[in-house]
């Protein structure tokens, strides 16, 4: 399986932060599941670590380290995806979250998430 990682459940499986459910933890550590994170995701990580956010507790460049250690992989942002969000409801007005949705759905990846407004746009996303 592919699943697409959000920005924060990333961040919560690289720091191994207790807000990730066990079962997610597990999805996302089985030999079956190919994790993935988008490169913008690491961008939003940039930014927000950059305007010393304190939901951002590592650095892009520390963050994009760990994600390769951890063996998921990079997942760019292609022309077809930001097409895509064109598309998209307005659920939501995040543009890091809307992108990520929209890869999900144009790859297709399952795209696991801890926000609710996310996982309106289908009932692949995994919300957790």
């Amino acid at each position: 399986m592919n699943v697409l990682l959000d920005t924060h459940v990333a961040l919560w499986a690289i720091t191994d932060n207790p807000q990730l459910p066990q079962k997610s933890r597990e999805l996302i550590q089985s030999s079956k599941t190919t994790v993935w994170i988008s490169a913008a995701s690491v961008w939003e990580i940039a930014i927000k670590h950059a305007l010393g956010r304190g939901d951002m507790p590592v650095s892009s460049q520390d963050a994009a380290r760990y994600f390769r250690e951890s063996g998921y992989r990079f997942l760019a942002v292609e022309a077809e995806h930001a097409v895509a969000v064109e598309e998209l409801p307005a659920h939501h007005q995040d543009p890091f979250d809307r992108i990520l949705v929209a890869q999900a759905l144009v790859e297709p990846m399952r795209l696991m998430t801890h926000d609710s407004l996310v996982a309106l746009y289908s009932d692949t996303i995994i919300k957790i």
